[in-house]
Formats: C-alpha cells, structure tokens, sequence
C-alpha cells in the first residue's frame, strides 16, 4: 500500500523549482497533477507566493510574476492567508531555527494543515520528526 498524503503545501524552493523548469521540476507537477487528480489540496502561503512573485520580479519582470501567480492558480494551489495561529507557529520555527521567515510560513501551514511539506530546501533538514518532508 502506496501513502497518500491527506494534503500538499508547497515551499517557495519547490514551485521555483517547477516554474523554472529546474530537474525537480517533472517530479513537482507530477504530484501536483495527482494530488489534483486524488482530491488532495495543493496549498502555499500567501507568504511564498509573494516570495516567488518578487523573485520572479526581480530576476525577469512583474508580468511574469503576475504570469507565475496566474499559472499557481490555474494549477489550483490553494494560497493560504496568514492568520494569527499560522503566524504564531510560524514565529516558534524561527524562535527555534536558522531558517527565513518565509521558510517557517511554508513548515507552519504543513503542521497546522497536517500535510506533507514538498521541498528540496535542506534548510527543512531539522524539521524532519517535527513535520512531514516529501523531499524532491
């Protein structure tokens, strides 16, 4: 018997990796496209959605950044608004890590949803035991 993850949240490092056709990038959509296809949510924060739009921003052009946004949502990745209890848990991985914020939005959505955390960042290394990994 195969595990299936009761939902995905998605790291900046992953949808970087996916939206810049990077070699995890197959990998990435192929989760995406049966999680979809499972009825498994595909979530992110609206934290590292921004961080990919000013990466994007930054590195090509605000089109493609709004074009990057766009493709997310057509992909139907759920963003994720930072509440108090989000932000809360957020602020403890980073009390008790050397991780950027961003990074503690993306593992703070993974233990509040109880989903699986899609990333290649070994900055989640310590993580691991705390929340669940599906490394790519």
């Amino acid at each position: 018997m195969t595990y299936k993850a009761k939902a995905l949240v998605l790291d900046t490092w992953a949808v970087i990796a996916y939206l810049e056709d990077e070699p995890s990038a197959q990998k990435i959509a192929d989760l995406i496209a049966s999680a979809n296809e499972e009825g498994v949510p595909v979530s992110m924060t609206v934290v590292n959605v921004g961080e990919v739009w000013y990466i994007i921003a930054r590195e090509v052009s605000e089109d493609d950044a709004n074009d990057s946004v766009k493709e997310l949502r057509d992909l139907r990745i759920r963003f994720e608004n930072a509440d108090w209890e989000l932000t809360q848990e957020a602020a403890r991985f980073k009390s008790q890590n050397n991780m950027s914020y961003a990074d503690c939005y993306a593992a703070a959505l993974a233990r509040v949803k109880g989903a699986d955390l899609v990333t290649g960042d070994q900055e989640f290394k310590p993580l691991e035991g705390q929340i669940l990994i599906r490394w790519v």
